[in-house]
């Protein structure tokens, strides 16, 4: 009986150490309002910066738990790379989140050798829930062909793309392609007829996205090889005769009848000086001229 009440005394302040030294060591508030963003399958962790104050930068560091570390990894925990000491209130954990199990999300923050208690998600969170935006959509007539190109899919989705004669909306043509591919042709289409396009994004075929704006093109047909070469000979014939002209005219043209076309406009009268301007000499500048007497030499035998 003795040895029994010793025991249970021992259990009982075994626990009040216990309780003590965690009451000592999470000296920090958790972080607050944890929520998930999910748009187009990127996943981003977000919570509340703490109001304790910190001589230091608080860091907070973010782990992840799914299925498999549940079921083989006996319920550990893995740390987000990419979110380890951060000095940010958020986390990209696109590339971490790669099935479509349930995940359990916590973050805890450090403030120097001071740690804070782990703040979970709730409820887990499934990538499955992410919401769809409808796709960047761009449609291009090319001659008889059509393009439709995307950009910032979403990954592992798939685009459904739907078609139709304007006019004809009744028979519509649905394709799908996947996010990777990005661009979808159509080929040998009705010249002079306006074609329209819509697409939206679909996810596990269950959920998807809002349609685009519908986007309408007309189909000029395909640019005939005639009308090019006629194009380039006209020009070619256009220019030869421009120069042939340019050259007659320098060739021929006469002064005089230069002249004539190109007359040199008098200048205006207030532009005409009305003044005699004189530079004034010193005596020493000026040229001192002496008469000289030419004699003729004659020969002394003449």
């Amino acid at each position: 009986m003795r040895l029994r009440h010793s025991v249970t005394l021992l259990l009982l302040m075994i626990m009040i150490l216990l309780d003590f030294t965690n009451s000592d060591v999470w000296t920090l508030p958790p972080p607050s309002r944890v929520s998930m963003e999910s748009v187009d399958m990127r996943h981003v962790l977000r919570w509340h910066p703490l109001q304790t104050p910190c001589d230091t930068a608080v860091r907070y560091s973010v782990q992840f738990q799914g299925e498999f570390e549940l079921t083989v990894l006996n319920g550990s925990w893995v740390d987000a790379s990419e979110c380890q000491q951060t000095p940010h209130t958020h986390c990209d954990l696109t590339f971490d989140l790669g099935s479509d199990s349930d995940y359990n999300l916590h973050v805890q923050a450090q403030c120097g050798s001071q740690l804070s208690p782990w703040t979970a998600l709730s409820p887990p969170f499934n990538r499955r829930d992410t919401v769809l935006m409808a796709p960047e959509m761009v449609v291009t007539a090319m001659g008889n062909a059509l393009q439709v190109s995307f950009e910032k899919l979403p990954l592992t989705a798939v685009v459904r793309v739907t078609m139709w004669k304007r006019g004809n909306e009744q028979q519509t043509a649905v394709y799908t392609m996947l996010a990777e591919q990005k661009m979808l042709h159509f080929n040998t289409l009705q010249e002079g007829a306006v074609y329209c396009v819509k697409a939206q994004t679909v996810l596990h075929t269950q959920l998807h996205s809002s349609n685009t704006d519908t986007q309408c093109v007309s189909i000029t047909g395909p640019d005939a090889p005639w009308k090019s070469l006629t194009a380039v000979t006209v020009t070619v014939i256009f220019m030869a005769g421009l120069l042939f002209a340019v050259f007659w005219f320098i060739v021929h043209c006469r002064p005089d009848a230069c002249r004539t076309y190109f007359q040199k406009e008098p200048l205006v009268r207030s532009l005409k000086p009305d003044w005699d301007i004189q530079m004034p000499m010193s005596p020493e500048e000026v040229e001192l001229c002496e008469q000289i007497h030419v004699v003729q030499r004659v020969d002394s035998q003449t």
